[in-house]
């Protein structure tokens, strides 16, 4: 059962299922075994290894739902994202790094990186001139991120896709905003695609894990750099996002809408100073997300007029959202990105990417959204 001959919503419930099923269970079980008999001349199945049956069953719906070769499940989404870049940079290599980050990838690239090795060079993600410019023969790959965090911007991803394969890199997406329901990258060239998949993969705010997907070739890459480094999903976790992913469908066309709704109220209310939603017309890559996408999810970013003062206010007045630093979840999650996702970065460099100490991030849920309108009108008028 594959992407080319099924629904989304069915493919998320049905890839990787064993027919018949399991003991006739129609739940996959947990193996929650660490070790396992050899057989002769078979090759070892190690929970560290990533091989055993339930990662190896959560592991074959992820890859089916992002349409690639293979995917191996990690501890973590930042477990995902560093060992697909140390599968394809040593000492001494580069990527160019395209559009603002997550603050932990940021971290990760923009400190750890020079005592690992790694040269970064940061580029603006709608400039080709900017990125031919910091190509050089060290030049490895190129990273992305199919919508930013947090003001949820959309680079020219296909043109950097063209621009990695003309020439020679790696292209490495992290696709988590989007999801494999609204955007497949490796359909247009992506060759590795990395998910924190603690957020909408799984989508109900109890477990971490993370995944990347790509060719058998890359992915096996990848999972000896995850074997290496520990980074292994663990079985339980392993078989919550699987359940998770059964209605990955449904939540996300279900956050879309409200976002969306909730976006356009509080673009037109006077105590809101910018809101920014791919899915809105004034967003700047709105006609690009509408072009790539097939939704514009569940994050939107805001400033309310009255800056930090307004924005503490209105986050206490708030009552249908928890104040909570992740996203993706069936419930509603608002936080403020200079004191949770991106406080690592200096003031400046939160300042440089537009994200101010005022700005608000609102991950929305699956509740009504005119529950979800009705708090927001509420608060703004406290």
């Amino acid at each position: 059962m594959t992407a080319d001959n099924i629904r989304f919503e069915t493919l998320a419930v049905h890839a990787a299922e064993p027919r018949p099923a399991h003991g006739r269970s129609v739940v996959f079980p947990i193996y929650q075994g660490t070790v396992y008999e050899i057989e002769p001349g078979g090759g070892v199945d190690y929970l560290r290894y990533s091989n055993t049956p339930t990662q190896g069953y959560v592991q074959e719906k992820l890859a089916a739902l992002e349409g690639a070769e293979a995917a191996v499940a990690t501890a973590s989404g930042m477990a995902a994202i560093s060992t697909a870049l140390a599968s394809v940079l040593a000492s001494g290599d580069r990527v160019i790094v395209a559009g603002n980050i997550y603050g932990g990838t940021h971290a990760l690239l923009a400190e750890e990186s020079r005592r690992i090795g790694w040269g970064v060079d940061f580029v603006d993600a709608d400039d080709p001139a900017a990125w031919a410019a910091a190509l050089t023969p060290a030049t490895k790959a190129v990273y992305v991120e199919s919508i930013t965090n947090p003001l949820v911007r959309v680079g020219d991803l296909a043109g950097l896709a063209r621009f990695s394969r003309e020439h020679g890199l790696t292209s490495i997406i992290d696709n988590t905003f989007t999801t494999p329901m609204l955007f497949r990258p490796h359909t247009i060239g992506y060759d590795l695609v990395c998910h924190s998949a603690t957020k909408a993969l799984n989508g109900h705010s109890d477990l971490v894990a993370g995944v990347v997907t790509g060719s058998a070739e890359r992915i096996e890459r990848v999972r000896h750099f995850l074997m290496l480094y520990g980074g292994s999903l663990d079985p339980h976790a392993a078989f919550l996002l699987s359940r998770g992913l059964k209605t990955l469908a449904i939540r996300v066309r279900v956050q879309g809408e409200n976002a969306l709704a909730l976006a356009r109220f509080l673009e037109g209310h006077r105590a809101v100073a910018e809101v920014h939603h791919p899915g809105l017309e004034s967003h700047p890559d709105h006609a690009r997300a509408a072009a790539l996408f097939g939704g514009f999810g569940s994050m939107l970013a805001f400033r309310p007029a009255g800056g930090l003062e307004a924005a503490e206010r209105l986050l206490k007045s708030l009552r249908i959202p928890y104040s909570a630093a992740s996203l993706g979840g069936v419930e509603s999650l608002v936080t403020r990105p200079a004191i949770s996702s991106h406080a690592k970065l200096t003031a400046e460099e939160r300042e440089a990417a537009g994200i101010g100490d005022d700005l608000i991030r609102f991950s929305t849920g699956i509740e009504a959204a005119e529950d979800l309108i009705a708090d927001f009108d509420r608060a703004l008028e406290d």
